[in-house]
């Protein structure tokens, strides 16, 4: 399983799209087996989803993400979690364990980050 989470660093990103980097993690068994970084090839509507669906990836973790990213991911069969915070390799963890779950939360206005609610 390969989980990408977007990331400033190696922090949880409060917005999926404005993000700096993508951090990659892949899983067997619920156990990290790797972890890799990948910037932000830039945040265009519907680019972002299809880009990470080409990388393989089959969950997408974040702190809010814009309804139209929703529904890409959604169309790919990819899990959406937002709502997350925090360490980007515990948020895995905790994903892993079954104890990250999403809020919903969706952005209406992407001129801000901060405008996230559920």
């Amino acid at each position: 399983m390969k989980i990408a989470i977007s990331c400033m660093g190696t922090q949880v990103a409060e917005h999926f799209g404005h993000c700096e980097n993508f951090r990659l993690f892949d899983a067997e068994n619920a156990v990290i087996t790797a972890e890799t970084s990948t910037p932000n090839p830039g945040h265009r509507p519907g680019f972002l989803p299809n880009y990470l669906g080409d990388k393989g990836v089959h969950v997408i973790i974040a702190g809010g993400m814009g309804g139209g990213a929703v529904d890409i991911f959604n169309e790919r069969n990819i899990e959406v979690v937002v709502g997350a915070s925090g360490d980007a390799r515990k948020a895995v963890e905790r994903f892993l364990k079954g104890e990250l779950h999403s809020t919903g939360s969706i952005c209406h206005e992407h001129a801000h980050a901060g405008e996230c609610e559920s």
